[in-house]
């Protein structure tokens, strides 16, 4: 990430959004920061972000419809979206709308500043996700771990490197779902364990130590011992 990264930030709340702006400041960022839909419009034409963090309650003109305004001009710069519901719809809507990632309030500024320091990465065509001995490649996706090569398929990609974005949080089924299969498929289907374990013979092989745990009664998470 170069210093001067230009930040647009689009929150109603300006408590929130100031100290936000403080933080990112700090941390070298050149940051705009707007408090509608409309005016946050204008400032992605005026200010020319490499990066929006987005509130999808605003007045006016919503966080979404925003979205998709930006989507429909063209405009492929990363968003990533706030919420204060932590709902599986509001995701998805905003995901289905071209959102790259989204984080529900409150939230800690470090967690904001990792994904916002990810997507830049990817945006740069950069990125390498690295848990212990593996390496995800999100531009070339190309996964090793050690000097092995791993063949993956297309839907076995994406819910690894959505694993990888996630290392040690424990990822539930449902969640899983939702961001990887971006559906519900109702209760009882076992397609997410089934590709857990397609994952897991590939990935932790005999005599490797096991980076897919099982979290039992919560979900799978993708970390060390």
């Amino acid at each position: 990430m170069k210093p001067g990264t230009r930040v647009l930030l689009v929150e109603d709340d300006k408590s929130i959004a100031r100290f936000v702006e403080l933080e990112l400041e700090h941390r070298g960022f050149s940051v705009q920061c707007a408090y509608d839909g409309l005016s946050g419009l204008g400032q992605v034409q005026k200010f020319g972000p490499e990066i929006i963090v987005l509130d999808i309650m605003l007045p006016g003109l919503d966080g979404v419809g925003m979205l998709k305004r930006i989507r429909q001009s063209g405009n492929r710069v990363p968003v990533i979206m706030l919420t204060a519901r932590d709902t599986t719809p509001d995701k998805v809507h905003s995901l289905d709308h071209g959102a790259d990632d989204y984080l529900t309030k409150p939230f800690e500024v470090e967690e904001l500043l990792a994904r916002m320091r990810a997507l830049l990465r990817r945006a740069q065509g950069e990125e390498i996700l690295s848990i212990s001995d593996l390496r995800v490649n999100t531009a070339t996706r190309e996964v090793r771990r050690g000097e092995r090569k791993i063949d993956l398929t297309s839907r076995e990609f994406e819910l690894l490197e959505f694993m990888a974005r996630n290392p040690r949080r424990v990822l539930s089924r449902d969640l899983l779902l939702s961001r990887v299969w971006e559906q519900d498929f109702g209760v009882g289907t076992n397609v997410v364990d089934v590709y857990v374990g397609y994952l897991r013979k590939k990935i932790d092989q005999p005599g490797e130590a096991r980076l897919i745990q099982t979290i039992r009664g919560a979900g799978y998470a993708l970390r060390e011992g």
